[in-house]
């Protein structure tokens, strides 16, 4: 059940991460009043002054002005990590070996992310409750326990996927977790219009155009908490037992 909590916290949410660097927008695509401006300066005129493609990290990229550690559509930078933990090559494909794909480096947020795949424990299909027992944390309500459908019977709520995720220790670690809204929004292509998915598929395959959850529970509500729907790319509150929500790991990076 969504709860009516929409995408107004999009830019007061706080997060716990991103100090190294903030990703843009990933919109470079400029407006008169009817229609995309291709050519002139009609954008950062008087009647339509200081739009989001003129600025920022995605148009120093279309100008050809923007160092990359990695690849990456726009202003994006990110590089492929592989399941024993180390750099690849952007060439590399995903796989259960050790030196294939298995995770994602945001160069600009710092950020490590879990990429998900078409079978396993990290199936793209696979759905979960939000569900956390830490009451320090957890809003004033646990969530639901394994009220989602995935690969294992009773284990298919956020806190068991991070548990099972870090016994694995995918690509190298242990210490993933859920990421907050702030983290999750950073990853999101506002350029890519919508059905989406509002991702760059290149570095993050396998990604449905549906809601993934964040840690974030909601402040007024104790039985909600927020997803971003990648969709649309916005984040929205939903109920913490509600059903068909994916989710996305993260870890800080080196």
């Amino acid at each position: 059940m969504f709860y009516p909590f929409i995408a107004t916290l999009i830019l007061t949410l706080t997060g716990t991460a991103l100090a190294a660097g903030l990703n843009d927008t990933g919109i470079t695509d400029c407006y008169n009043d009817s229609a995309v401006v291709t050519t002139g300066v009609e954008a950062d005129s008087g009647t339509h002054p200081r739009q989001d493609c003129r600025y920022g990290r995605d148009a120093a990229a279309r100008a050809g002005n923007l160092t990359k550690v990695g690849g990456g559509s726009k202003g994006f930078d990110f590089t492929k990590i592989a399941n024993n933990g180390s750099v690849l090559p952007a060439s590399a494909t995903l796989g259960s070996a050790p030196t294939d794909w298995a995770c994602t480096k945001d160069n600009v947020t710092g950020l490590i992310w879990e990429v998900k795949t078409t079978s396993g424990l990290r199936s793209q299909s696979h759905t979960y409750t939000w569900y956390n027992s830490n009451a320090a944390t957890n809003g004033g309500g646990a969530g639901t326990a394994s009220g989602g459908t995935c690969a294992t019977t009773g284990r298919c709520d956020t806190e068991k996927f991070v548990a099972d995720v870090n016994a694995a220790g995918l690509c190298g670690a242990t210490d993933w977790r859920m990421p907050t809204t702030n983290e999750l929004m950073s990853i999101v292509d506002y350029g890519i219009a919508y059905p989406g998915p509002t991702i760059d598929t290149t570095w993050f395959p396998n990604t449905p155009a549906s809601y993934f959850w964040s840690a974030s529970a909601s402040s007024g509500y104790s039985n909600g908490a927020w997803s971003v729907y990648f969709y649309y790319g916005y984040a929205y509150g939903y109920g913490k037992g509600g059903y068909g929500v994916q989710v996305r790991l993260v870890r800080a990076g080196q």
